[in-house]
C-alpha cells in the first residue's frame, strides 16, 4: 500500500515488519506469564485447584476476572508499544497512515500472541490429561474424562469402601458408568429412575453394601452431582466472558500503545526511567 505523504514528491509505503512483532509478541507473554504465575501464588486464578468447585466463591471469580484484566492491560500495554517503538522511522511529519500502520501491528502482535499461547495451551493439555485423571486410570472409551473433573469428589464417596471387592479396571470402568449417569443430574429431565436404580445397584456391588444404604447413597450422589455441575457451569460462563473481555481489551490496548510508542519514534522522544516519567528528545 503506497499514499502520498504530506511531504510534495514523497510518497509513503509500508509493510508488515514481523521483528518489531516478534518483539512485541514476546514482551507481552513474559509479561502475562510472570503477572499470570504471580496472581496464582496469591490466590487469584479463575479456576480451582480442588477437583470440585465447592472451595471457590463468586467473589473470588470475580477478583480474579479483574486481575486478569489488569494483566491484559500490562502485557499488551507493554508489547503493543514496543511493536510500534521498534518499527522504522518514517519521520515524514504527521502522516494518518504512519498511526494506523503502527496501531496494525499492535494488532497483529496481539492476533500473535493469542495464537501462540492457544497453542501451547493445547499442547500442554494433551500432555497433562492422562494425569487428569484420578487413580493412575488412563484415558480411554472407559473413562469418563468429564466426571473425573467435575464429579470426582462424589465418585469418591460413591464407590467408598472399607474393603475392595473388584480390581482396578473393573473399578474404572463402574466409575465411568456411574460419571455419565450422574452427569444428566443437571439435565432438564435429571435422572430417572431406571438409571437411579442402576446406580443403587452399582454401590451394593462395588462397595459390599447392603441395599438401603446404596439406595440412600445413590439419591446423595445424585443431589451433590447437581450442586457441583451447576456451579461448574457458573464458572465455566464467568470465565469464558472474562478471558473474552480481557481479550477484547487487549486489542484495544495493542493498538493505542503501538500507535503511541509509533508517535514517539516519529518525534524522537525517549523516556526517562524515573519516577516522573519525562520525556526527552533522541
Amino acid at each position: 500500500m503506497s499514499i502520498p505523504s504530506e511531504a510534495p514528491g514523497v510518497r509513503l509505503v509500508q509493510g508488515v515488519e514481523w521483528p518489531a512483532i516478534f518483539a512485541g509478541t514476546v514482551v507481552a507473554a513474559g509479561i502475562s506469564t510472570t503477572l499470570l504465575a504471580f496472581g496464582a501464588a496469591i490466590g487469584l486464578s479463575v479456576t480451582s485447584t480442588a477437583p470440585t468447585w465447592r472451595d471457590s466463591s463468586p467473589v473470588l471469580w470475580l477478583l480474579s476476572g479483574i486481575y486478569l484484566l489488569f494483566v491484559t492491560l500490562c502485557a499488551f500495554g507493554f508489547g503493543g508499544y514496543v511493536a510500534g517503538r521498534m518499527r522504522r522511522t518514517f519521520r515524514l511529519g504527521e502522516v494518518p497512515e504512519i498511526e494506523f500502520g503502527d496501531g496494525m501491528h499492535g494488532i497483529i502482535t496481539w492476533g500473535t500472541a493469542i495464537v501462540l499461547t492457544a497453542l501451547l495451551a493445547l499442547g500442554a493439555a494433551a500432555i497433562a490429561a492422562p494425569a487428569a485423571v484420578p487413580g493412575g486410570s488412563r484415558i480411554g472409551p472407559a473413562t469418563s474424562v468429564a466426571g473425573e473433573n467435575i464429579i470426582a469428589s462424589e465418585l469418591d464417596v460413591f464407590f467408598r469402601s472399607a474393603r475392595r471387592t473388584v480390581d482396578p479396571d473393573t473399578l474404572t470402568y463402574r466409575r465411568a458408568e456411574a460419571a455419565r449417569i450422574l452427569l444428566k443430574s443437571s439435565s432438564h429431565q435429571g435422572v430417572s429412575g431406571e438409571d437411579r436404580d442402576y446406580l443403587a445397584l452399582l454401590a451394593m456391588n462395588t462397595a459390599g453394601i447392603d441395599p438401603t444404604e446404596a439406595s440412600a447413597r445413590a439419591d446423595r450422589a445424585i443431589a451433590d452431582s447437581r450442586t457441583e455441575l451447576s456451579r461448574a457451569r457458573e464458572a465455566a460462563v464467568l470465565q469464558a466472558f472474562m478471558v473474552a473481555a480481557a481479550l477484547l481489551l487487549g486489542a484495544a490496548v495493542a493498538w493505542f500503545s503501538a500507535a503511541e510508542g509509533g508517535r514517539e519514534r516519529e518525534n524522537g522522544w525517549l523516556p526517562r526511567w524515573d519516577w516522573s516519567w519525562r520525556r526527552r528528545t533522541a
